[in-house]
């Protein structure tokens, strides 16, 4: 009986000591991201990609690998109700950040953590105010993020030098956009007033809005028969999204095309000064990191914005749609875009 008993009591210790091994070794919690963006264009793919890309370079700064994390990502398709849809189901999860991509994001993303403590950061959002954000330096909250709100005077300054090099004038400038969408209202009503203010008080401008990306051709249309000498289109997803609706009459018109983020360049806009939305999303981030691996509180993390110092220009397109792009522009030019 005292062998059987000292039999089973060594059993029982070496399970013991077994499972005390098991819990020493187990694997790290997964850290779960939710990404979601409004809808699916160049520019927003690049800044999704950038936010990755940064958290899994401070990942590996802590030692942790790329099974340590993982990315959730929705795309709403435009729509703001599948916005809120996704937002929720990013918390019911839950998730442990959320990066919103695009103003209506946000605007989801903050109503749906409300109660609880599941940090969002943004990015390719132009004006905070718009997500309920008026101190850049110090947000409060837990929401922070990267500002894609970029000068827009450089962007139409581009647009007198290349139609004065080809000997026309501006004096009316179209411009599309989508009225719902309030990143695009701030760009046209306040940044676009401004930079016309500053540059030729004379220039009228002609809005041209739009719904839905298969609102583009039509609008385009009206502003070729309100005899514009050149479109300029914002950073509007629904735009964008849709923007061969109007390379096609700029081209058959001989209206020059202009952009306001240097991806929609090399989709048939003819030149921009802007930035690299993967830059933007990169920086959120970092941001991320800051939050998720190093404890900072999102609240105290200042809004940043990234340079708008890039000029891409696409000389061919140009001649497609009745223009040549002057040498000294080229010369300047970070980036020309070929056939």
């Amino acid at each position: 009986m005292k062998k059987i008993l000292f039999i089973s009591l060594a059993a029982v210790l070496a399970l013991s000591v077994g499972l005390i091994g098991c819990t020493q070794t187990a694997a790290p919690e997964v850290t779960t991201i939710g990404i979601f963006q409004i809808i699916s264009h160049p520019a927003l793919d690049s800044a999704r990609e950038g936010f990755k890309d940064a958290y899994k370079a401070g990942m590996a700064d802590e030692g942790l690998t790329e099974e340590d994390v993982v990315f959730t990502e929705r795309n709403a398709a435009g729509s703001m109700d599948v916005s809120y849809t996704i937002a929720d189901y990013f918390v019911s999860l839950p998730v442990d950040l959320i990066c919103a991509i695009a103003t209506p994001c946000v605007i989801a993303a903050t109503t749906a953590v409300e109660g609880t403590d599941i940090p969002v950061v943004f990015n390719s959002v132009t004006n905070p105010a718009d997500v309920g954000i008026e101190d850049w330096d110090e947000p409060g909250g837990q929401v922070t993020g990267v500002s894609d709100m970029a000068p827009v005077e450089p962007q139409i300054q581009l647009i007198l030098d290349v139609l004065e090099a080809n000997g026309l004038t501006l004096d009316k400038l179209g411009v599309v956009y989508n009225a719902g969408e309030t990143n695009s209202v701030y760009q046209v009503d306040v940044q676009l007033a401004d930079a016309i203010t500053a540059l030729d008080p004379t220039i009228e401008v002609v809005p041209a809005t739009v719904s839905t990306g298969a609102d583009v051709p039509a609008a385009a249309q009206s502003l070729v028969d309100a005899g514009v000498d050149a479109i300029w289109v914002p950073t509007d997803n629904t735009v964008v999204a849709g923007i061969e609706g109007l390379v096609g009459p700029c081209e058959a018109n001989d209206v020059p095309l202009f952009a306001a983020d240097v991806a929609t360049v090399e989709r048939g806009a003819l030149g921009c000064w802007g930035m690299d939305y993967y830059d933007v999303g990169y920086a959120s981030g970092e941001m991320a990191v800051e939050i998720l691996l190093k404890g900072a509180n999102p609240g105290t993390i200042s809004i940043e914005t990234a340079p708008a110092n890039l000029l891409y220009l696409y000389p061919e397109e140009a001649e497609r749609q009745g223009v040549t792009i002057p040498e000294d522009l080229l010369d300047q030019a970070t980036e020309i875009i070929e056939d």
